[in-house]
């Protein structure tokens, strides 16, 4: 029922959201009831239901990573003071966000099941004048079971991601943690960071922890303590050893307190660059092997074992070394003397790598894959089926909406350093500038990656 209450209770935005990750478990789960129609209408071919149903693990894999990335934006079962003395901890949220998607795929599932009943003209007559009756078992029995099963791994799945992703961690070091198991004074359990003296109890208004000021001090000394400036004009470089100078000689009106802190690079960059490097390795033996195709691609496109083995390291590859990559893009826009500008997008590039990184090099990979296809298509020239279609579609869309998602995550984020930046006198201009300096920048180190891939990709099965 909380559950529920949160969906409803959810703005537009997020119900559209939402509203899209139904689509998604629809779309995948009529594929996997096409599949399953497949294998009913053709009892002999075995190793081709298999087969096809390998290949809806593509989908099925994009529209899970979708349903995590809107769980991880929800706003209505993030942390907030106040919910954890009405036992709403992190661990209850967690379940929440977990049964909001699986309420979401089931949703979708169930819309896959009376469209796929619809085409099979169980509820009324059978449409497009029996066209799609090949792929759908029309002339046979449904069994309702493996039916249930195959629609219900979208929702299974779905949830247990977003439980593991979502489920609270202890992300203080073990040095920390082995303090916080320790008991203190008087039975307490934790220690306080720094030792009190004998005494200090006794003195009226003595007691401070690590890092507070002395409220002991008499009003005359306040008083006289001197004052920092904290004005929007204060300059970089007059108070701040750390602003940079401008292209131009001058500084800009800007603090680098506010601006994200660096964050030090992702280490998956070489194990990523790694894997693409021997996927392309793999595709260029199978390549160089000439062995007869043996396993059928989606649209009556055939290849070697090895050339598929050598696409999935190789979006594997650009996955892992996403993060890495768009590290060094925020890297590259603050070298050689930056301005305010480019020092601003630079600093949330590298702040947003890990959010960001990820769900941009899978869009590289699907648009590799999807850029290879379409080489292929043009030379070899076979039919596109409309499952193939459904399921490139599919695919695409889950990856393209997964990003936009992470983006919005990344603006949420950094609500704080924009409000930050607003308050110092900051335009509207720069902070869009920043941002179209932001994709320009991803664009221009992607762009180029994703089509030498996706020409290297598509060499084993033009030559």
């Amino acid at each position: 029922m909380l559950a529920l209450r949160l969906t409803r209770g959810a703005r537009p935005a997020v119900q559209l959201r939402r509203l899209l990750v139904a689509l998604a478990s629809a779309g995948t789960g009529f594929l996997l009831l096409c599949t399953l129609g497949h294998a009913i209408s053709h009892p002999e071919d075995a190793s081709g239901a298999v087969l096809r149903l390998a290949w809806c693990l593509t989908p099925l894999a994009a529209t899970v990573h979708f349903a995590l990335a809107v769980a991880r934006t929800d706003p209505g079962t993030r942390p907030r003071p106040g919910l954890a003395a009405i036992g709403l901890g992190p661990a209850r949220l967690m379940a929440v966000t977990a049964a909001t998607t699986a309420l979401s795929c089931t949703l979708g599932s169930m819309l896959a099941l009376l469209f796929f009943l619809h085409l099979r003209g169980d509820l009324t007559g059978m449409p497009f004048d029996g066209a799609a009756a090949d792929f759908l078992a029309a002339d046979a029995p449904l069994p309702l079971p493996a039916a249930l099963t195959l629609l219900g791994l979208v929702p299974a799945i779905a949830s247990v991601t977003v439980g593991l992703v979502l489920r609270p961690r202890d992300d203080r070091p073990l040095a920390a943690k082995r303090e916080a198991r320790s008991y203190g004074r008087f039975g307490a359990y934790g220690r306080t960071v720094a030792r009190e003296p004998f005494g200090a109890y006794g003195r009226f208004r003595a007691r401070r922890t690590a890092g507070e000021p002395a409220e002991d001090r008499s009003a005359s000394e306040v008083a006289h303590e001197p004052k920092r400036a904290a004005t929007p004009s204060a300059r970089v470089g007059e108070d701040s050893p750390e602003g940079p100078p401008a292209e131009d000689g001058r500084t800009d009106d800007l603090d680098p307190a506010v601006l994200p802190s660096p964050k030090e690079a992702p280490k998956g960059l070489p194990w990523g660059v790694a894997v693409l490097a021997a996927g392309l390795a793999v595709e260029a033996y199978a390549n160089r092997q000439g062995t007869t195709p043996a396993a059928p691609l989606p649209g009556g496109l055939a290849g070697t074992p090895s050339v598929l083995v050598g696409w999935l390291l190789t979006a594997v590859g650009l996955a892992i070394a996403g993060p890495g990559l768009t590290h060094l893009c925020g890297r590259l826009l603050q070298s050689t003397r930056p301005g305010a500008l480019r020092l601003l997008a630079g600093r949330v590039l590298m702040a947003e790598a890990t959010r960001i990184g990820r769900p941009l090099g899978i869009v590289c990979a699907v648009a590799s894959g999807a850029y290879a296809m379409t080489t292929l298509y043009d030379r070899a020239g076979p039919e596109v089926g409309p499952l193939t279609t459904l399921g490139l579609a599919l695919v695409t869309s889950c990856t393209i909406a997964t990003l936009l998602t992470a983006a919005v995550e990344a603006k949420h984020a950094r609500s704080d350093t924009t409000a930050a930046l607003v308050r110092l006198g900051a335009p509207a201009t720069m902070l869009r500038s920043a941002a179209a300096l932001r994709a320009g920048a991803l664009l221009a180190l992607f762009g180029p990656l994703t089509l030498v891939v996706a020409e290297l990709a598509a060499l084993p099965l033009t030559s």
